[in-house]
């Protein structure tokens, strides 16, 4: 099978993204609603002396003390759900919603076979695991995106580093209805150089 292109697989991940967004707004936003209510008061006299050229940090209201742990609630559910949505998927049949979507799949460097959940959870947690680094400067996100695009410098298999951590590759799945796909039938006509 030939290899995916960077178009299908960002655009995939991209929808994975965007799912795993929707179940954050679901299953954590009473999490994110509390976090604002206890970071609003300091947020909002931030930016009130900010646009009135006010630069001094003096009396500022304390930020509630309840952000700290919502904001690891938050990061841990996040992950946790990415982790839930993600793993199994890929662990029977190497494909997300986004990757069945744009007709791609991940598969073994060894043989074409499922990933299996232990190869499933390795190449996740390279890109997913940092996700609980988010609050420290946006170290995750720089690890997250160094992952992204490692693939578009390696060479000939386009492995980011989550491939090559679980040795797996992302290749296009041929059509159905491809008449280059191979079948189970034996070929009436063997091919090469029989008269």
């Amino acid at each position: 099978m030939p290899l995916a292109g960077y178009g299908a697989r960002l655009l995939a991940r991209l929808i994975d993204f965007g799912v795993v967004l929707l179940l954050n707004a679901v299953v954590n936003g009473w999490f994110v609603w509390r976090y604002f209510e206890e970071t609003a008061p300091y947020l909002r006299e931030a930016v009130r002396r900010a646009m009135a050229g006010d630069s001094s940090r003096e009396g500022l209201p304390a930020i509630g003390e309840q952000a700290g742990g919502l904001q690891i609630a938050i990061l841990v559910i996040a992950t946790a759900l990415w982790f839930a949505y993600e793993v199994p998927t890929m662990a029977s049949g190497g494909q997300t919603l986004g990757k069945r979507l744009l007709r791609i799949r991940a598969v073994p460097l060894d043989a074409d076979q499922p990933l299996g959940f232990g190869r499933a959870t390795r190449r996740w947690s390279t890109m997913g695991m940092p996700t609980l680094l988010w609050f420290c400067c946006g170290l995750g996100l720089l690890l997250q995106f160094v992952d992204a695009v490692s693939a578009l410098f390696d060479h000939p298999l386009r492995q980011a580093l989550h491939d090559k951590r679980a040795q797996t590759v992302v290749v296009q799945v041929p059509r159905a209805d491809d008449p280059d796909t191979p079948t189970d039938r034996a070929d009436p006509e063997p091919q090469g150089d029989t008269p």
